[in-house]
């Protein structure tokens, strides 16, 4: 049974004519749709974690009021209210990709928060992470608009919205919203 619902082929490019239209449900996934939930699941998950850590103080996290001080010396200002902002960022987005729902603004609010976390504290610091530079900021922006570009593929929640196929337009609003959105932060 499991067989005549999954097929293992290559699932045809955006330019074929054969692909299903946006918001169709089709019984059969490729490897490409198995690895596109692999990847926003790790991603997303770990994402949501590091949110939950800052927010909640779980998974070895110092929690909102720690997290707020910190984010008060680097001059965010009041330093809770940037924490919170940046946990449900981290959290909310994350999730978002891990579940493939609403995955351009999942995508940008990751997007937002890397760049401030590249233009607050690891930029200064060039771009390997052993110097403390911006490699690891670099990496999740790129997935989080990767995966917007190509978009979550057939198992995700997303399929059923015309968003839900990826392209360009998605994912030049996913960067152009989290661009705006860490600049308005910036300025504050």
């Amino acid at each position: 049974m499991v067989t005549k619902l999954m097929t293992y082929h290559r699932r045809p490019s955006s330019t074929t004519t054969a692909s299903a239209a946006p918001g169709t449900v089709t019984a059969t996934s490729s490897a490409s749709d198995w690895g596109l939930l692999l990847i926003r699941l790790t991603f997303g998950l770990l994402m949501a974690g590091h949110g939950a850590q800052k927010l909640f103080g779980i998974f070895g996290g110092k929690g909102l009021a720690e997290t707020g001080k910190g984010f008060a010396a680097l001059g965010y200002q009041p330093g809770k209210l940037f924490a919170a902002i940046g946990g449900l960022s981290e959290f909310l987005g994350g999730l978002g990709l891990a579940l493939g729902l609403f995955t351009p603004l999942a995508a940008a609010a990751l997007i937002g928060v890397m760049v401030n976390a590249m233009a607050t504290v690891t930029g200064a610091h060039g771009l390997w992470e052993t110097d403390g530079g911006v490699e690891y900021s670099v990496c999740i922006a790129v997935v989080a608009l990767g995966i917007t570009a190509t978009g979550p593929g057939r198992l995700a929640v997303d399929r059923l919205f015309r968003w839900g196929t990826g392209g360009w337009p998605q994912a030049a609003f996913a960067l152009g919203l989290g661009g705006i959105a860490a600049a308005i932060t910036l300025c504050l």
